[in-house]
């Protein structure tokens, strides 16, 4: 038979689920696993979510517009409007997920060469965008040493080329945590002005800030309007991650006629999922500020259960539900396969990401992972637990 794509053969597998072929084996012979591997939370879903499903009763379920149901539209311009950001409904396009508007302002964009400055660590799941847009990825690398903050203008600028065509941020960040201040997000911005980049900015974690530190969006800075493409999702903020319901929003209306190109080539998302996300869009700060404190609560769990294992380091997380921590190993992604296949305490093991596909530099992240502490407290305290007990065992096993 003819050969397949290579385009998507050469494609990396994700590395938050690199893992698992070894996690079903694990779990076939009775191991229980505490998954923090991925963004995945178990909190409830707003009643408001099943009540505009249930009281959808229309005979046929068509398509609706490529761009979005107007209700939709309506809600999600509200909600920017109310968080100070002057967004019309002709600026947005509903999308499946935050990562089809990520995928979709690539192809709007991106040109096969063109370089993307990013932030490394990064969503590994972006690699899987630039690889089919043919983006390069061209990572500033930033340090746990520092919280993964950006504070040096001159590593991004001797990044740049004649090739460079954007700048792509994710804040609060994943995998790090990181919320970006807000000079930090104002010399990104006047970066871009200067050598004439787009910004893509992922702001889906918008809400998830702790210790009152606020959230600065590059939707507040006027001057960068023509050049920004904001991606957002309801998953994180109504813990809505099966609804597959984002947004790619800008106001540059060049862009925002190739996104509608491809909506209309994918003809519509989800009918009924859009009137449900209208019903989430009608609980307000309460639900996202409940969601908010208790991710708040599991941060402190994780990260104080952390810095009592020996060889271990990260800082504390600012935002979302992600750290990145270094582990006394020299090879994070063997250890973690280890703990699978070899390791349990009175049956229980625990599954975290490797760090190294976090990072565009080839050998960054080898001795990190990234935890996702999206289980209640207890869980929590239990896989770091396991966690320990592991790196102690193998450590000893691998003198």
């Amino acid at each position: 038979m003819k050969p397949l794509s290579k385009k998507i053969s050469n494609m990396e597998a994700s590395s938050v689920r690199i893992l698992t072929k070894y996690a079903v084996e694990a779990e076939a012979k009775g191991k229980k696993i505490y998954k923090l591997n991925i963004g995945q939370p178990d909190l409830c879903i707003p009643d408001e979510y099943y009540e505009y499903i249930h009281a959808f009763h229309e005979q046929t379920v068509e398509y609706m517009p490529s761009q979005g149901i107007p209700e939709l539209l309506k809600a999600v311009a509200s909600y920017y409007q109310k968080s100070g950001i002057n967004i019309d409904e002709k600026n947005i396009y509903i999308t499946t997920g935050g990562t089809e508007a990520f995928m979709f302002t690539l192809f709007a964009i991106i040109e096969p060469g063109d370089e993307i400055i990013i932030f490394e660590p990064y969503y590994s799941n972006y690699n899987t965008f630039f690889a089919i847009t043919g983006a390069k990825p061209v990572g500033v690398t930033t340090y746990v040493e520092n919280g993964f903050h950006v504070t040096d203008r001159a590593l991004i600028e001797q990044k740049i080329t004649e090739k460079t065509k954007a700048i792509v941020v994710t804040n609060p960040g994943n995998p790090t945590g990181t919320v970006l201040w807000e000079e930090e997000i104002r010399m990104i911005a006047d970066v871009a002005k200067e050598h004439d980049l787009y910004i893509i900015a992922d702001e889906v974690y918008r809400e998830m800030v702790f210790d009152n530190a606020k959230i600065t969006s590059f939707g507040f800075l006027e001057d960068v309007h023509d050049r920004l493409v904001l991606i957002d999702s309801v998953s994180k903020r109504f813990n809505a991650c099966g609804a597959r319901i984002g947004a790619a929003i800008t106001k540059n209306d060049e862009i925002l006629s190739l996104i509608s190109k491809l909506c209309q080539g994918r003809l519509a998302v989800s009918t009924i999922e859009q009137h449900a996300a209208v019903g989430l869009y009608s609980t307000g700060l309460r639900v996202i500020h409940q969601i908010r404190d208790e991710f708040k609560k599991r941060r402190d769990v994780v990260y104080e259960c952390l810095r009592k294992i020996p060889g271990v380091f990260c800082a504390k997380p600012e935002g979302a539900f992600y750290l990145i921590c270094k582990l006394p190993v020299k090879n994070a992604e063997e250890f973690l396969i280890w703990m699978l296949k070899n390791f349990d305490d009175n049956g229980e093991t625990v599954m975290a990401a490797p760090g190294e596909g976090f990072y565009a530099t080839e050998g960054l992240g080898k001795d990190e992972i990234r935890i996702a502490y999206v289980l209640e407290p207890d869980k929590l305290k239990r896989a770091i637990e396991i966690l320990g007990k592991g790196l102690e065992a193998y450590n000893k096993e691998h003198k």
